[in-house]
């Protein structure tokens, strides 16, 4: 005889939903007990993004859930009880792609909204993304702290703290990011990281780029000039614009950092690199067989969302959503083994990759922080 019992989710910085769908799609089976996820709440700022966020993850419905409101003006005494908490805080501080501020920029702090709301709900579990620049920020002090503000938290937490390489658990792309689980240290549980299910054996792009029928939902190709067209002609397949030989009329006038992903175009049998929601010329990410930007559609393959998942708003907001979102494969993944984990089921797990130095003191924030919220 089955019990089935749903564990409620809240989310800060919700985006498109690339966490919230695979914690919907999460399941533990302990012998007839189950455990699976339901949405209660959601917060991001961006208008688009939560009306993506309703319509896939709230199917209309709990849409009122979803608040499009600054984090910073959030009154969260009006949120409701929940028992996992999820949130990528904002990266672009912490980014290798930019000047890495770390807490002196305007996003670094945002993570301290989602202390709060660990303190206030003690929920069971959380998660929480980041790029693997959050480590080297700040000399390195930024995650020290953060993740002495997580473990100090609620009830107190056990986290765990790994890199995760996208393509070892089967997305198509090399996207590498810090994700931190905590459960509640009352529980006497602790979270594994799952073991990889595709590190021998990455899925190569033109495996999920194929067959996609023309008329798929976020699938307008772009306009794309002659001067383009004509250079990516010239770069193979693998290639970027310096590696590959160009006409001198083609080449790129650039006497700064030469980024690698410069009209760099895919490899058929390799995981795409990263697929970014922003940037100019040459960063759209470009077709394998054909001279041409990605579509929407193919972005969002390779991000591992389903095709009936309907991205709203311009074309370029989608590609935002798109880059910005964790790749739902990998977060059911996780979440998966959090209930699995709540549900005392075993499951193959390896050693974290990250070793956590946190101190046992009370919780401390920096003083640039403390001005930042205050002012």
């Amino acid at each position: 005889m089955q019990n089935i019992q749903y564990l409620t989710l809240g989310e800060f910085f919700s985006g498109s939903g690339g966490l919230a769908l695979g914690a919907i799609l999460a399941e533990s089976n302990n012998n007839g007990r189950i455990l699976k996820i339901k949405h209660r709440w959601a917060n991001d700022y961006d208008k688009d993004t939560c009306e993506t966020y309703k319509k896939n993850i709230c199917k209309n419905e709990l849409s009122s859930n979803v608040i499009c409101k600054d984090v910073k003006k959030l009154d969260i005494n009006f949120l409701s009880q929940i028992d996992i908490f999820a949130y990528g805080f904002p990266c672009n501080d912490f980014s290798i792609v930019g000047e890495q501020k770390g807490f002196n920029g305007s996003f670094g702090p945002l993570y301290f909204y989602g202390i709060e709301v660990l303190n206030k709900f003690k929920p069971k579990a959380f998660v929480a993304e980041n790029v693997g620049g959050i480590a080297s920020a700040n000399n390195g002090q930024a995650f020290k702290t953060i993740l002495n503000n997580f473990k100090n938290a609620g009830n107190g937490y056990k986290i765990t703290v790994h890199l995760y390489k996208s393509e070892d658990y089967g997305i198509p792309q090399t996207r590498h990011r810090y994700i931190i689980v905590g459960i509640d240290r009352t529980l006497n549980l602790e979270f594994k990281v799952p073991e990889p299910t595709h590190l021998k054996n990455p899925v190569p792009v033109r495996i999920v780029l194929s067959n996609i029928p023309k008329n798929a939902l976020n699938n307008e190709y772009t306009k794309t000039a002659p001067q383009v067209i004509e250079r990516l002609r010239h770069i193979k397949p693998g290639e970027n614009a310096w590696t590959a030989r160009l006409p001198d009329h083609l080449k790129l006038n650039v006497k700064t950092a030469k980024m690698s992903q410069i009209y760099k175009r895919l490899h058929p049998d390799q995981p795409s690199y990263t697929i970014t929601g922003s940037g100019g010329g040459g960063t759209h990410g470009y077709h394998y067989k054909e001279p041409r930007p990605l579509t929407n559609r193919e972005r969002a393959r390779i991000q591992s969302f389903p095709d009936d998942f309907e991205f709203l708003g311009s074309k370029e907001s989608v590609r935002k959503q798109i880059g910005m979102a964790v790749p739902p494969k990998l977060s059911k993944i996780i979440f998966t083994a959090i209930l699995d984990t709540l549900n005392n089921v075993n499951y193959p797990s390896i050693k974290s990759n990250y070793q956590i130095e946190i101190k046992t003191d009370a919780k401390q924030m920096p003083l640039s922080f403390l001005n930042y919220l205050y002012a």
